[in-house]
C-alpha cells in the first residue's frame, strides 16, 4: 500500500508475474533471502557485491563485510572511504 500523503510505501511489496502485490515483512524478508540465495548458487561468490558507507558506524560497515564475507561467500565490497 502507499501513503499518498507522504509518497512512501507502507508495506513491503513483491513482484509475482511482473506484478507488485503488498506482503508481509516474513514473506517479503523470505523472498529476499531467497533472491540473494539464487545469485549465490547461480554465480558463486562474483555474482554479489556489496557498497557499504564510510559515513556510518564502523559496526555497521563491519555488519555488511561480515554478512558479505561469511555469508555470500565473496570479497568483492568497498565501503567508499575514498570520499
Amino acid at each position: 500500500m502507499k501513503n499518498s500523503m507522504q509518497g512512501r510505501l507502507t508495506t513491503p511489496m513483491i513482484r509475482e508475474n511482473g506484478e507488485l502485490r503488498a506482503a508481509d515483512w516474513r514473506e517479503a524478508l523470505d523472498c529476499a533471502a531467497e533472491g540473494l540465495r539464487r545469485i549465490r548458487d547461480r554465480d558463486g561468490h562474483q555474482g554479489f557485491g556489496m557498497f557499504s558507507c564510510s559515513k556510518t558506524t564502523n559496526e555497521l560497515n563491519y555488519l555488511a563485510q561480515k554478512f558479505a564475507r561469511t555469508v555470500m561467500g565473496t570479497n568483492n565490497i568497498d565501503s567508499c572511504n575514498r570520499t
